[in-house]
Order: structure tokens, then C-alpha cells, then sequence
């Protein structure tokens, strides 16, 4: 394989497929020009199934528009969206004491609130990569203050509901990972020590009590001080959710000069997960794992979803700007390879979301509450970029 080749083709594929397919299809079906924001509940043309709007999407899709305009073209309709899109948020989405819901009406009118601060973050990184477009400091500090308020949210008892009764006592990997993501996020806009003692913090967590290498893997809860919780539950591998915390790592090692410890850190979490992940009779990442290869009591643990092989695309061009390990370009070859000729609707546009273990549609539609534009969009972007510095590194 010539790899310069291989890669600059796929820089090509990663701007043509954002730019000719996956915005225009939301720029047309979802934007909400009426309302400001975006829906997500689109069937497989396009046409509106649901006018509920996930609030996690709202800050998602106004992240995803400037995150392209900042590093893929400057095209000013999808600073216009980003735009629409945050003043929906701050008009309609956070409630007297500064919580977000999880779902509200067309028009803005509260649906749902969840326990969870998810909706949170990513309207702080919204904020920041909107200011890192515009140069207006307003939206860095409001990123700067939701995030604080998400930290104040999560370590103040009594402002989140408990997930269980208060004899159970468990952490969760995903809220611990994704602030990982967020910090270095708004760290682009604003400097507070704040951003760097949480990535800091949820590095160490990960490392500490999450990570067990008796079964070479990252569990996705654990006891509070780490401890493996010999249920179905504690038994959980998410192979994405811990692939996407790889590349998380990886950015913050990249930005302390590929800090040994953190890549090394990275590295091994890539390498286990993509062991438990990849599906040797069918290829593509699955679902879930149990890590005493018991069965696993999720009832999708066999399917593909889009996003674990959008984030193995990403983390497998991290390992290989890391390390010039060609493994990892054979890597992002199969995963590429499958994904590209199972994930694509060549019809309509866009994606399916859903596969069966096959690699056959469970379903069609190109949205919901929880699939909409970010992980495709955010891959492609994330990985043209990826591309492009190692070009520059050969």
C-alpha cells in the first residue's frame, strides 16, 4: 500500500462526502429556519417523522457547523445555522436554575428532563467553537460557565436525580469521558485552569478505576473506587464508547507533545477495545461485550450502530499519527472498507444508523432523538484534519 496515497484519497472522500452530502442533507431537511434549531427525527428521505427536538442535537448540530466552517470551508450558511441554532438553546432549553431539558416541542416549549447532563456539554462546546469562528468572547465565556455549571451540576448532591437507590454506589465511565472532550474543547477559546484539572481528573479516573487489565479492557461502570461489579451490568464493554475515549486521550496527548504516559494510555485502550469490538465473522464494531464473554443482556448487543465505526475511523488515524504504526492504517482500512459499503444510503443520502449484526438495515430512518447530525459530520471533519497532518508529519 502507498500509504500517502491511501491517505490523501481519503482526505478528498472526507470533504466531498461532508460538503456534497451530509450538510446539504441537513442543511435541507433539518434545519428549522422557522423555529431556529434543527430536527432530528428524519425518515429516510428526509420528510419529518417527529417534530421533537433533542436538545443533545440542538447543541450537537451548532458544534458540527462551526466545527466545518473552522476547518473545512468557510461557508457562511453553516455559520448562520450555528447561529439559529444557539439562540434556540439559550432562548429555550435551559430552565430557571440552569439545567437543560432533554427534549422539547418545535417551538421550544419543555418536553422532558432527564437526570442526565449530556445536553450540557455539548452546548458548552457549541459555544466555544462558535466563538473560535466568530472571535466573539460572549460565547467563550458562556461555555466557560455552562461547563462550570455541568461540574457544579454533578458534584452538588440533590440537583440530579440518582439513577439508583442509595444502597447502590457506581460510577459511570461516559459523563467521565466526554469531559474529557469538553475541556479540550473550550480550552481552544478561553484559558481557565479548570479546563486542564478536568481533563486532568478524567484522565486519572479512566486510568485508576476504569481500565482493568485482568480482562484487557475499560469497563463502563465500576464501584466507586473502582472495583469490578460481578453483574451483567459491571460485566459491560461499550468497544466504542471506549474507542472514542482512545482518540479523546490521544488529542490531549498531542497537545502535551505526545506525552508518553497518555499515548501509551490511549494506545492500549484502542488496541483492547478494537479486540473486543471487531466482529470477526461479519466485521464492523459491535454493540456490546461482556467481559467474561458471558452473554450480554442488551438487546441491541449484537448490531452495528453508526457511531462506534465513525469513532474507530477517527482513533485508528489518531494511532497512526501517533506512532507511524502501519497497523493502525490496516486498521482504518477495515473499518473504513465495511463501514463505507454498509453505513451510506446512495439513494437518499446520508447514512442508516441501524444494521443488523449482518450488516443488513434494521431500519431506514437517517434520524431520532439520538442519531442526527454530529458523529458522521464530526468524523469526517475530525479525520480530512487528521489526514492532512499526516501528510505534513511523511
Amino acid at each position: 500500500m502507498n500509504i500517502k496515497e491511501y491517505i490523501k484519497q481519503w482526505a478528498e472522500s472526507y470533504k466531498t462526502d461532508l460538503t456534497e452530502n451530509i450538510m446539504p442533507f441537513w442543511m435541507e431537511h433539518g434545519w428549522d429556519k422557522v423555529n431556529g434549531g434543527v430536527y432530528t427525527c428524519l425518515d429516510r428521505n428526509g420528510s419529518l417523522i417527529d417534530s421533537t427536538k433533542s436538545v443533545w442535537f440542538q447543541g450537537r448540530f451548532a458544534f458540527i457547523c462551526a466545527y466545518a466552517y473552522n476547518n473545512v470551508e468557510k461557508n457562511p450558511m453553516w455559520l448562520e445555522a450555528a447561529k439559529s441554532t444557539l439562540d434556540f438553546i439559550e432562548k429555550h432549553c435551559f430552565d430557571e436554575n440552569g439545567r437543560m431539558y432533554f427534549s422539547v416541542t418545535a417551538e421550544g416549549k419543555p418536553l422532558r428532563m432527564r437526570r442526565y447532563v449530556f445536553s450540557e456539554t455539548f452546548a458548552a462546546i457549541a459555544m466555544s467553537e462558535y466563538a473560535l469562528a466568530t472571535g466573539e468572547q460572549k460565547y467563550a465565556e458562556r461555555a466557560l460557565q455552562i461547563f462550570k455549571d455541568t461540574q457544579r451540576f454533578l458534584t452538588t448532591p440533590g440537583i440530579l436525580a440518582p439513577k439508583f437507590e442509595e444502597s447502590v454506589q457506581l460510577q459511570s465511565h461516559s459523563i467521565i469521558m466526554i469531559l474529557i472532550n469538553v475541556g479540550s474543547c473550550i480550552r481552544k477559546v478561553i484559558n481557565d485552569p479548570k479546563l486542564t484539572e478536568q481533563i486532568d481528573e478524567s484522565i486519572a479516573k479512566l486510568k485508576k478505576y476504569f481500565i482493568h487489565p485482568e480482562f484487557k479492557c475499560l469497563l463502563e461502570t465500576v464501584g466507586m473506587n473502582g472495583e469490578f461489579v460481578d453483574t451483567c451490568m459491571g460485566r459491560t464493554i461499550n468497544p466504542g464508547h471506549c474507542i472514542e475515549t482512545s482518540w479523546f486521550i490521544m488529542e490531549e496527548a498531542k497537545q502535551r507533545g505526545w506525552d508518553k504516559e497518555i499515548t501509551d494510555m490511549a494506545l492500549q485502550i484502542f488496541d483492547w477495545s478494537w479486540d473486543w469490538g471487531w466482529d470477526k465473522q461479519y466485521g464492523g464494531i459491535i454493540n456490546f461485550r461482556d467481559c467474561r464473554n458471558l452473554p450480554s443482556q442488551d438487546y441491541s448487543q449484537d448490531m452495528k450502530f453508526w457511531w462506534p465505526q465513525t469513532e474507530t475511523i477517527i482513533a485508528s488515524l489518531y494511532a497512526y499519527l501517533a506512532t507511524g504504526d502501519d497497523e493502525y492504517i490496516y486498521k482504518h482500512q477495515r473499518i473504513s472498507e465495511w463501514t463505507y459499503a454498509h453505513f451510506p444510503d446512495t439513494e437518499f443520502g446520508e447514512w442508516y444508523g441501524y444494521l443488523h449484526r449482518d450488516g443488513t438495515v434494521a431500519q431506514p430512518a437517517k434520524g431520532n432523538l439520538f442519531k442526527g447530525p454530529f458523529h458522521i459530520p464530526r468524523m469526517m471533519i475530525k479525520a480530512y484534519s487528521l489526514c492532512q497532518e499526516i501528510l505534513n508529519k511523511e
